[in-house]
């Protein structure tokens, strides 16, 4: 019966794609995993589901996590009102940007491209900027998700000066490959296929307009009706946030947006430096993000309080309301973590990933084992939601098995490294694609189900490419 410690994500997820209603979803699949942990007993999960919940927020990346998103909302807030994102708008489409369709999309994805320090940030930035422009050309929301989505964390991967790459060496380190682990890194984004494929086929889909599964409809939908998200779903942003207006119309500038999400990227790497000892690579991303955006916030404020016109863009009270205005419209983002958070606690209790590694076997030929452990990767971050997690999982077991049987390390590395990013991307109990909804002011379900076809073939080249490279190297 080990099988049954896939019932939590498997049950939240198939359900969340069937029923679109996410937040039951994941507590079905928490309720079930509770239960599991409880003997069995219904009334022992229920229980069991308060308790995990409420454990989500002892872990203090969490909760940083968590009020980051909080604080997201009042910075989209803020940065609207003072009419930065009109002008913005207006800035950039003088310059040839954002009039058609193949522009804007470029423009989100050489924004991702740019922005590698940290992949919340990444999708929070690469929404906040394109939102305007996809909403005028009547582009879905979905489609600019997918942007903000594939352009986080497959690019943090392949740049990996940040947090991730801290991260990947020192498990790298952790298991005695000190003296070649930064060579070893640096060697296997080479064979990091998924991340290559995924900004390469995000590349594509933006120079050529392609367009396929649910994707499409959602592209014929907004083109023929002017409904930039699904009638009826329900965007990660309210409303009442996603569609403020300028307070005063004409009386701010492209320096409104543009300064604050300066200092917010700015602030990344002072933040790393700080928490790393004066080492960016040793620092701590979910610290780094949340000064980074209440930063951002500050700034902003500041800077509102500059005369225009003989008076203040914003005083100090406005702002503050705008900012918990904000703020409240994200209430649903933060249950959605809290409740995504709990699950992968859940499903990590139960020891789901090495369940699921096991079930690669032990007589499997060699060729075979960089596109099985891409396939183990895939499926522990997809039900996971997490890469980290799964790097935590395979690295140790994978190096030494590379080691023993002779294979490429760097490519087996590779292997790991691709099967993470699958689930960060893929996942609808990623923390990434949900900010990635929050940000594109979609519904995070949506964005999952549009998305999902173009993340299975940019898997399934993946896995070609792993087969084949088993086989010559």
């Amino acid at each position: 019966m080990d099988w049954v410690v896939l019932l939590p994500p498997v049950v939240a997820i198939g359900l969340a794609l069937w029923t679109r209603q996410v937040f039951l979803s994941l507590a079905a699949g928490l309720w079930i995993g509770t239960t599991i942990l409880g003997g069995g007993n219904p009334a022992a999960g229920l229980t069991g589901m308060a308790d995990v919940m409420v454990d989500v927020f002892s872990e203090a990346s969490n909760s940083r996590i968590i009020l980051f998103s909080l604080l997201v909302g009042g910075l989209i807030a803020l940065v609207q009102v003072s009419g930065g994102v009109a002008a913005f708008t207006q800035w950039v489409q003088k310059r040839g940007w954002g009039k058609t369709r193949r522009s804007s999309e470029l423009l989100a994805l050489v924004v991702g491209l740019l922005i590698f320090v940290e992949s919340s940030i990444t999708s929070l930035i690469v929404g906040t900027l394109n939102r305007p422009f996809f909403d005028k050309l009547k582009l879905p929301r979905e489609k600019l998700a997918y942007y903000c989505d594939a352009t986080s964390a497959p690019v943090c991967m392949m740049i990996p000066l940040n947090g991730w790459g801290a991260f990947v060496l020192g498990l790298i380190v952790a298991q005695g490959y000190a003296a070649e682990a930064v060579s070893l890194l640096a060697q296997s984004l080479l064979f990091n296929f998924f991340c290559l494929f995924a900004i390469a086929f995000a590349l594509i889909l933006a120079l050529t307009g392609l367009s396929f599964g649910s994707m499409r409809k959602a592209q014929v939908r907004a083109a023929e009706t002017g409904h930039v998200t699904r009638p009826g779903s329900s965007p990660m942003i309210a409303d009442d946030v996603a569609n403020l207006e300028p307070i005063r119309p004409g009386a701010g500038n492209a320096g409104d947006l543009i300064i604050p999400v300066v200092v917010m990227i700015a602030m990344i790497f002072v933040s790393l430096w700080i928490t790393g000892d004066g080492n960016l690579m040793d620092g701590s991303g979910s610290t780094a993000v949340l000064w980074a955006v209440g930063s951002a916030i500050g700034v902003a404020m500041l800077l509102y309080l500059l005369p225009r016109g003989g008076r203040p863009l914003l005083s100090l009270a406005k702002s503050t309301d705008f900012v918990m205005k904000g703020a409240s419209g994200l209430v649903g983002v933060v249950a959605l973590l809290v409740l995504a958070f709990a699950l992968g606690n859940v499903s990590r209790e139960l020891e789901m990933g090495p369940y699921i590694v096991s079930l690669i076997g032990e007589t499997i030929q060699a060729w075979w084992l960089p596109a099985l452990v891409f396939l183990a990767g895939c499926a522990v971050s997809f039900t996971l939601g997490s890469s980290w997690t799964t790097f935590a999982i395979l690295i140790p077991l994978v190096l030494p098995l590379a080691e023993g049987l002779g294979l490429s390390m760097p490519l087996m590395l590779g292997a790991v490294l691709s099967g993470g990013v699958y689930g960060d991307h893929a996942s609808p109990l990623s923390d990434t694609s949900i900010i990635s909804s929050m940000s594109a002011a979609c519904d995070h379900v949506d964005h999952v189900n549009t998305q999902l076809p173009y993340t299975f073939v940019v898997a399934c080249a993946s896995l070609v490419a792993f087969l084949v490279a088993g086989v010559v190297m």
